[in-house]
């Protein structure tokens, strides 16, 4: 709705004003450069003379990028654009709070594998990616000794010989880039690093993942930085060379400058990289049967020759084998790290930065200034009043307030609330920051200080009991009420007992009693059942404290009473069935004399006054204090992540019948005469414009100040959005008050709570030259697309509005904040700048017009000129629907921001006249299309991709004419003045034929922006703009046709080379946003698909988008259809939508939907027959299977350009071996049905699946603003930097920084904490320390189940990695749980066939294998197997792997003769891949000896008579169960001497 068309009315209103999608932050993009290092040790251990060129790097699925952000249901459009299918993604609320791309766990450390071998021991060739090389003395250090942390740094790295690192960038920000470091000293003073050495270089052809190994050990004193190489790409396939690097090296200068605005990059493309390799170079990598040399490989305190899995380390961190020193001679520790394993977004400047060295010494002050917050922690002693006092850990950024809050939640003080504290007998200030309280020091004490209560005091109060009372009861969350989600991590992990004494076999055969898989996640089981998702304990049952707590009929208090200081009266009834009559007074809580038909306000016997009703409930029922203590004691073993309400409301899809229980403070909150506008507020309005633009003009020039303006930013927007979405559920529930209620209901507009609401249709045929009602919806999404990026900018001194999209019931509300004195104006008096009537009256306006200078470089938009009704030219920097209004505070605001990003030219609401500027990659793929509405637009992130791509194009054409020119001065060495004239000028000439080559607007530097009304219908431009229009027109076109021809197939090869593993149709959608590609091309990518070699590696990718076709298209119609419904009926339609898309039975529709009507009907039929018939003849119930799968099919079509050839949902099904459940998620997702918890039977040819009790409610999908900390931000950008240089301890200190601000900024519980939780138990596993591992990734999975929901992909993940962490932690059965639970929600997210399930298969059987489940072990493991050989190839390294898996476990059941056949495949692999020389080759030939000395030996002791025992099987020990878990994985560490 616009806030800036006047109505007829005397409060002049407006037609409808198009709110907006979300800005997508995006990652700078360029092809960069890789080189995997390591150094020569490792030459022989890759080397390969015989490895043929072949195929694709193949990469586990683990860990790949799952984002999504992704998290982003949408509603149903039957019409809407990519702004509705494709951008509103990114704004759901399914993923709520601020999505941070360099958080993403994509874009950092961890890999698609993680393996450790043994320390002097064994290796294994995997298909890894990624060196991390760290000194053994360091490893030793990390694994829990006692050491200085003063004297660690310096020691550390002044003992270590060298380090070396290279590092992939995550794959999917799709940016090769390499970094090297090697040091021998770091100065901790200057964070310098140096080293010296030699340039030594081996390539290594490895099929699969691994092309190319280089070892570069090269002179860099002359660098300080690793900096970033460009053009490089480490990762080609089919290169095999060996030669030496050096003599070239020195010969050929590997950077070079090009220009003052180009960065220096170091050319190390492979033809000029790659080298043979010296002969008779050492190999530090020893063969597995030779001895190893002496160190301790044993935990500390166990016996040497305790092997066994069981055994299990005593302190610091479980099975974690410390490394010593025993020689003079420094041992190093490498690891191979899949490249997801430490890819990293990429930190590059934009081409035209120029301000290097003023951000460095910025980030260092803002690093320390981060460092001296997170000291300003201390210890304070809490004081309440009649208890002990206790010691609190506090920090000292925190409020004072929100202290109060903490104690309102510990176990001593919770049943508190009305108080103060005190310091030295001050009152605290609530709004001040602790360590700025004069005296506030360690050891501080503060008293708890009782408060007398008001009526908004004792409200609080009740409501503060009620939710104490209802801790452990899922319904809130269910209900998706009070920001509650779920959360089953505990379930899984509090069981977990391992026994002390786990080496004895006794103990072993205890442990593993009970870790049978259930049947229904075993290898080829197609069931999917529903319950186990959200699962119950079986000691599980409610605490119930009171059976009724309720407001009392006498209230309000007469007026004598109120001298007397009564608030209100309440009615309780004890569990003993005791009658309660309580009085809340200014004192506190007591018993009254009145009952329900007598009121006597006197106090009752015992007379007894409590400031706490829970104080006053335990002295007066003994079954309250029992079960209260009882509740109290389970609520405070819930993790505090567990309880702590989520920023913004998570919906869960599903969820259990409960019975709807008796609450009075829900009942009160909903009957009061505000509409529970603010509870917190005693039902006063807030000014949400005044409070958001106060905010946000908040001083900003230090760290301190630039958090308290975000936390306020954050927290105000939070509370927004929670606003936005109660006053759109009331307006679509009738609830408000329409502005202009004569008007039709699609028409109507509504304030509440000084909150301005209106709908997404067209009203007043506003929209009509744009497609009308369908640009109308899309139009919202777009508006909350221009606010995100505006917001994002953060031009001090230009506003944007408070912005929200609800969509609700198949209706889009949009929530805005108002603009103070708006609706006292009529539209030609607001607006003073942009159109409101698509180009017939254009103004302009000089403040506003600097003010929107300042973002058009960030936002790439170009500053034009547009004719007004005058053909006077009219100066804009934005798109022509911009329109800026000057509130009546002073300021500036912009609204209706539809064309913040360029158009797409692609697809056009009207047909394009000149066909002639259309590329031919357009036309080839049938573009441009007619599409519904023309606000189709680009995504930041191709824009961003395109401009990377050309400013490659503009190096390469500078770095040729300044090699020509150099060559020109070289022949000319004696030149006169006038020819050094004369070569500037040329130079200058160059530079303007290089800009103009590349779409530059400015002829002097690089510099491409986008006029955004190049394609706007009505726009006149001046005659002299002419020219620059064509040339925009034409930009646009080849950024169009770079999709076509770029961007969809690299998202191809990003799931061909598993660096992107899509399971959900929202990580689909994260998968195309991260290459820019909108979901509307989507058709594309299908048909793109079919085209490629190898199609059956790419069966999930097929399978999940025509999954997303089908479930877009469904939710479209599923808009339209629910408009025509009556509330009464929701539920019977919403079930017969459900039964028409996913049931398989053909039945008529319950006519008798209505409850009344199916209970009279019964008496008089006859009567009833009219009413009968008129429900059955609504548009709903008319819907039948084969007519909504046709017009599925239709809409597919025309929106998606995708046609689907199936005639019915079941052929589909069957054909792309789709399923039903995952459909039903998907639907659910993106429409907000909450269907029942319960089994359902799709294949029922004779009843429909659903009925109306099984839809439990729709919920609002919700996509709003994201704000974030930009401090933090950038510290996780640096961690990036200096955890591909190797320093891991120094990134592990950066995130920790950054996570402090994060927490500050956003609270726990937010997508950018978890990420940081998570990529802190990334580094420390790769740094062995698995404890600190496991306690940050279970934050890291609480925190995503409870902000993104349990059966995330993402959250899939973090199960998987923690799983991962806890084996080799020495919690083999926790590791066990939550491996099956990973692998039960892959089952019902995307089935099984899936790389995802062929790794988790991997990961179970190995884990069975260890605990001696080999039966189903060998189920996994076969069913890997064989995922494996899909997905992977026939030959490759991953197949020889699963085939040396399946080996072990037939020696370890004594059934030799498999085993053999297993391991004779996987050398046959290895010898037709890396070659019979290669160390993973000779290994396997040795296995293959031992096995066959093995059978030999078994068929001897067969024929020898009764009596003498068998041969001894093999007992696999814990090294090297998680050797092959961290291989499986992507990982290999590799400890050299």
């Amino acid at each position: 709705m616009r806030q800036t068309s006047g109505l007829s009315l005397p409060l002049s209103l407006f037609t409808c004003w198009p709110p907006a999608l979300s800005y997508c932050c995006f990652l700078h993009r360029g092809t960069m450069g890789n080189v995997v290092q390591c150094c020569h040790a490792l030459s022989k251990y890759f080397k390969s003379k015989d490895a043929p060129a072949w195929g694709e790097a193949e990469r586990s699925p683990l860990l790949s990028s799952e984002e999504s952000e992704c998290e982003s249901p949408g509603m149903p459009d039957d019409s809407e654009d990519d702004s509705e299918d494709d951008l509103e993604d990114d704004l759901s609320t399914v993923s709520p709070g601020g999505k941070n791309p360099a958080l993403e766990p994509e874009h950092f450390l961890f890999p698609d594998i993680i393996l450790s071998s043994n320390p002097g021991g064994d290796l294994t060739l995997v298909e890894p990616m990624v060196c991390l090389l760290v000194s053994e003395e360091e490893e030793g250090v990390r694994v829990g000794e006692p050491r200085d942390e003063g004297q660690e740094w310096t020691n550390r790295w002044r003992n270590k010989g060298f380090s070396e690192v290279q590092t992939q960038t995550e794959v999917e920000t799709r940016i090769g880039m390499g970094v090297q470091t090697q040091t021998e000293y770091v100065d901790r003073e200057v964070n310098t690093l140096r080293s010296t050495g030699t340039l030594k270089e081996v390539v290594v052809q490895e099929h699969g993942i691994l092309r190319q190994v280089v070892v570069l050990l090269e002179e860099q004193d002359k660098r300080t930085d690793c900096g970033i190489w460009a053009d490089v790409d480490v990762f080609e396939r089919n290169q095999l060379a060996f030669r030496d690097i050096a003599e070239e090296a020195e010969q050929k200068q590997l950077s070079s400058t090009i220009s003052t605005e180009v960065v220096e990059s170091l050319d190390l493309t492979p033809q000029s990289c790659l080298a043979n390799e010296q002969s008779g170079q050492p190999t530090a990598v020893k063969d597995r049967s030779v001895n190893p040399p002496k160190r301790n490989t044993k935990p500390a305190g166990e016996p040497e020759e305790q092997s066994d899995l069981n055994a299990e380390p005593r302190g610091g961190n479980k099975s974690a084998p410390p490394l010593e020193d025993e020689d003079e001679e420094t041992k190093q520790t490498r690891f191979l790290v899949d490249r997801r394993f430490v890819a990293a977004p990429h930190v590059q400047e934009s081409p035209e930065h120029d301000g290097i060295q003023c951000e460095a010494d910025e980030t260092k002050l803002r690093i320390r200034e981060t460092i001296a917050l997170q000291e300003a922690n201390f210890t304070l002693r809490i004081q309440p009043l009649g208890k002990e006092s206790f010691e609190l850990q506090v920090s000292g950024q925190m409020l004072v307030a929100e202290l109060h809050q903490v104690l309102m939640d510990h176990e001593i003080s919770c049943h508190c609330t009305c108080f103060s504290l005190q310091l030295g007998g001050v009152a605290l200030d609530g709004l001040a920051e602790l360590r700025c309280v004069q005296g506030m020091q360690d050891a501080a004490l503060v008293k708890v200080v009782e408060d007398p209560y008001t009526v908004r005091d004792a409200r609080l109060h009740l409501r503060h009991v009620r939710d104490l009372l209802r801790s452990l009861n899922p319904a809130d969350a269910y209900n998706g009420v009070n920001c509650s989600s779920l959360s089953y991590l505990t379930f899984y992990t509090r069981g977990d007992k391992d026994c002390d004494n786990v080496g004895s076999r006794r103990a072993f055969e205890k442990e593993s009693a009970g870790l049978s898989p259930p049947e229904h996640i075993l290898p080829g089981c197609k069931d999917r059942p529903l319950t186990p998702l959200q699962p119950l304990s079986n000691d599980w049952k409610p605490l119930p404290c009171l059976r009724v707590l309720t407001m009392s009929s006498w209230n309000p208090p007469p007026g004598n009473r109120k001298m007397h200081g009564d608030l209100m009266y309440l009615n309780v009834l004890t569990m003993e069935d005791k009658e309660l009559n309580i009085t809340s007074s200014t004192r506190g809580f007591y018993l009254n004399q009145s009952t329900s038909f007598n009121f006597n306000p006197k106090p009752a016997l015992p007379k007894i006054l409590c400031h706490s009703l829970v104080e006053l409930l335990s002295q007066v029922s003994p079954a309250f204090r029992k079960t209260f203590s009882a509740l109290q004691k389970k609520r405070v073993q819930q993790h505090p992540y567990e309880r702590i309400a989520a920023p913004f409301q998570v919906f869960t899809w599903i969820a259990r019948h409960g019975d709807h229980t008796h609450d009075c403070v829900r009942a009160e909150e909903t009957h009061t005469s505000r509409m529970g506008q603010d509870e917190h507020t005693a039902g006063q309005s807030r000014d949400w414009n005044e409070e958001l633009q106060a905010c946000r003009e908040l001083a900003r020039n230090s760290l301190q100040k630039r958090l308290h303006r975000e936390r306020s930013v954050f927290r105000t927007n939070r509370d927004f959005v929670a606003a936005a979405t109660q006053g759109a559920v009331a307006v679509i529930d009738g609830s408000v008050m329409p502005l202009n209620p004569e008007e039709a209901p699609h028409m109507q507009m509504f304030i509440w709570n000084n909150l301005f609401f209106s709908l997404g249709f067209d009203i007043s045929e506003h929209y009509s030259p744009l497609g009308g009602n369908t640009a109308a919806h899309a139009a919202a999404i777009c508006d909350l697309r221009g606010a995100q990026a505006y917001a994002s900018v953060d031009v001090e001194g230009l506003y944007t509005l408070g912005t929200a999209v609800v969509d609700y019931r198949g209706v889009r509300v949009i929530a805005q904040t108002i603009v103070p004195g708006i609706l006292e104006k009529n539209q030609e008096q607001s607006v003073v700048y942009g159109s409101n009537d698509y180009g017939k009256n254009v103004f302009t306006h000089r403040r506003l017009l600097e003010l929107l200078d300042k973002t058009s470089k960030p936002l790439r938009i170009q500053r034009h000129q547009v004719l007004d009704h005058n053909n006077i030219p009219v100066e804009l920097c934005s798109g022509i629907e911009t329109k800026g209004i000057l509130g009546n505070d002073g300021r500036p605001y912009i609204l209706d921001l539809l064309r913040t990003f360029p158009p797409d030219p692609n697809f056009q609401f009207q047909e394009t006249e000149e066909r002639k500027e259309v590329p031919k990659e357009c036309q080839i793929s049938g573009y441009p299309r007619r599409h519904r509405h023309s606000l189709a637009s680009l995504r930041p992130e191709l824009i961003e991709a395109f401009v990377q791509h050309r400013y490659k194009d503009y190096v390469k054409m500078m770095s040729i004419q300044t090699e020509e020119e150099a060559v020109e001065r070289s022949e000319n060495l004696v030149s006169e003045p006038r020819n050094n004239a004369t070569l500037e000028f040329r130079r200058g000439n160059l530079i303007m034929e290089a800009c103009e080559a590349v779409g530059s607007v400015s002829d002097s530097c690089f510099d491409i922006r986008f006029n955004p009304d190049v394609f706007s219908p009505g726009v006149r431009f001046p005659s002299e703009c002419v020219e620059e229009v064509r040339r925009q027109r034409r930009l646009l076109w080849d950024v169009a046709a770079f999709l076509l021809s770029n961007q969809i197939p690299a998202v191809l090869s990003d799931c061909l080379d598993y660096s992107a593993v899509p399971m959900d149709g929202g990580t689909l959608t994260a998968a195309l946003h991260e290459r820019g590609v909108n979901v509307r091309y989507l058709g594309t990518l299908l048909r793109e698909l079919d085209k490629v070699e190898d199609t059956g590696r790419l069966d999930h990718i097929q399978r999940i988008s025509i999954s997303e076709v089908i479930t877009r298209s469904a939710k479209h119609i599923f808009r339209t259809y629910l408009q025509n419904v009556e509330p009464a009926a929701f539920s019977a339609a919403v079930s017969h939508f459900l039964n028409c898309l996913l049931s398989s039975s053909s039945y008529a529709t319950d006519s008798c939907s209505d409850e009344l009507l199916s209970r009279r009907r019964s008496r008089r039929r006859r009567s009833n027959g009219s009413r009968v018939a008129l429900l059955a003849d609504s548009v709903w119930a008319r819907l039948t299977p084969s007519e909504l799968w046709g017009r599925i099919r239709t809409e597919a079509g025309e929106y998606y350009h995708y046609t689907i050839d199936s005639e019915s949902i079941d052929e589909v099904i069957q054909k792309h071996s789709l399923q039903r459940i995952s459909l039903l998620r998907e639907i659910a997702i993106k429409t907000g049905i909450q269907v029942q918890l319960r089994e359902y039977v799709f294949d029922s040819r004779h009843r429909p699946v659903f009925a109306k009790e099984d839809v439990v409610n729709i919920f609002p999908v919700v996509k709003h603003l994201k704000a974030t900390a930009t401090d933090a931000t950038r510290l996780v950008q640096h961690a990036q930097v200096a955890v591909q240089q190797g320093l891991l301890k120094e990134g592990h200190g950066l995130i920790s920084q950054a996570l402090t601000l994060f927490s500050s900024v956003c609270g726990v519980l937010h997508e950018d904490v978890c990420s940081c939780f998570r990529l802190l138990g990334r580094i420390c596993y790769m740094m062995g320390e698995y404890a600190d591992a496991l306690s940050h990734q279970e934050k890291a999975v609480m925190s995503s189940e409870r902000t993104r929901g349990i059966d995330h992909p993402q959250t899939i993940q973090d199960y998987t990695h923690l799983a991962l962490y806890c084996f080799a932690g020495g919690r083999h059965s926790t590791s066990l749980q939550l491996l099956y639970r990973a692998r039960y929600l892959t089952l019902l997210v995307t089935g099984e066939d899936h790389p995802q399930v062929a790794l988790l298969d991997s990961m179970l059987g190995l884990v069975l294998h260890g605990l001696r489940e080999d039966g189903f072990s060998l189920k996994f493991l076969q069913n890997a197997l064989m995922s494996t050989a899909k997905y992977h190839g026939a030959t490759s390294l991953k197949r020889a792997q699963s085939h040396h898996l399946l080996a072990t476990v037939y020696e370890s059941k004594g059934e030799f003769r498999l085993a053999l056949q297993h391991e004779e495949e996987a050398f046959s692999i290895y010898k037709s891949q890396v070659g019979e020389n290669h160390d993973s080759a000779k290994e396997s030939s040795k296995y293959l000896k031992s096995l066959t000395h093995q059978k030999v030996i078994n068929h001897i002791d067969s024929n020898t008579p009764a009596g003498i025992s068998p041969p001894k099987v093999p007992t696999p020990s814990f090294n090297t169960i998680l050797q092959q878990l961290n291989l499986a994985c992507g990982i290999i560490v590799v400890t050299l001497r």
